[in-house]
C-alpha cells in the first residue's frame, strides 16, 4: 500500500472514531435532557394546570364585537376600570361634551347624531324612560353608561341635553 493510501485510511479511521464519539455524546445529552424535563413536568404540572395552559395557548388574541348583538366580551372590557375614573360632570351638557359627543357628535357606530331631528324623533317618541334605560344599560354598540361609572342622574341629564338639542 502506498504512503498516500495509508494516510487516507488513517484519516478516515480517525474521522470515523471522532464522529462516532460526537454522535454518542449527542444521544447521551438528548436522553439526559429528556429525562430531566419529564421529572420537572411531573413535579410542576398537574392535569388541571396543564389543561389551563393549553387553553391559554390556543385562545384567540381578541374578540370581535358585532353591532346589534349581545357582546359580553366588549361590555366586560369597557366596564373594567383600566384608568382612574373621570370626574362626574355637573351638567348634562358637560357629560355630553366629555363622553357622549365621541359617538353622538359625529353619528359613529349607528349613534343618532346630536341635533338631528329626523334621527331623534322616533327615539323621543318612545319616551324618556326608554332613552334612560338604553343609556344606563347599553343599546346596540353603545356600552352601558357610555363606558363610565356615572350615577343615573348624570346619565339622565346627558340624555335630556341630547333630546333638547333635537327639539330646537
Amino acid at each position: 500500500m502506498s504512503n498516500a493510501e495509508a494516510s487516507d485510511t488513517h484519516f478516515l479511521n480517525s474521522f470515523s472514531v471522532v464522529l462516532g464519539i460526537l454522535i454518542i455524546v449527542a444521544i447521551g445529552l438528548f436522553a439526559l435532557a429528556r429525562s430531566l424535563g419529564q421529572v420537572q413536568l411531573k413535579d410542576q404540572m398537574t392535569q388541571a394546570t396543564y389543561l389551563s395552559a393549553v387553553q391559554n395557548n390556543i385562545a384567540p388574541f381578541g374578540q370581535e364585537a358585532v353591532a346589534g348583538q349581545v357582546n359580553p366580551a366588549l361590555t366586560a372590557a369597557t366596564a373594567a376600570p383600566s384608568a382612574p375614573a373621570a370626574a362626574v360632570p355637573k351638567t348634562g351638557e358637560a357629560a355630553f361634551q366629555q363622553v357622549c359627543s365621541s359617538c353622538h357628535g359625529l353619528g359613529l357606530n349607528g349613534a343618532p347624531k346630536a341635533g338631528d331631528k329626523a334621527a331623534w324623533a322616533p327615539r323621543i317618541a318612545q319616551g324618556l324612560p326608554v332613552l334612560y334605560q338604553h343609556a344606563e344599560h347599553g343599546y346596540k354598540a353603545m356600552p352601558p353608561r357610555g363606558g363610565t361609572n356615572w350615577p343615573d342622574a348624570t346619565i339622565q341629564a346627558a340624555v335630556n341635553y341630547m333630546v333638547s338639542l333635537a327639539k330646537k
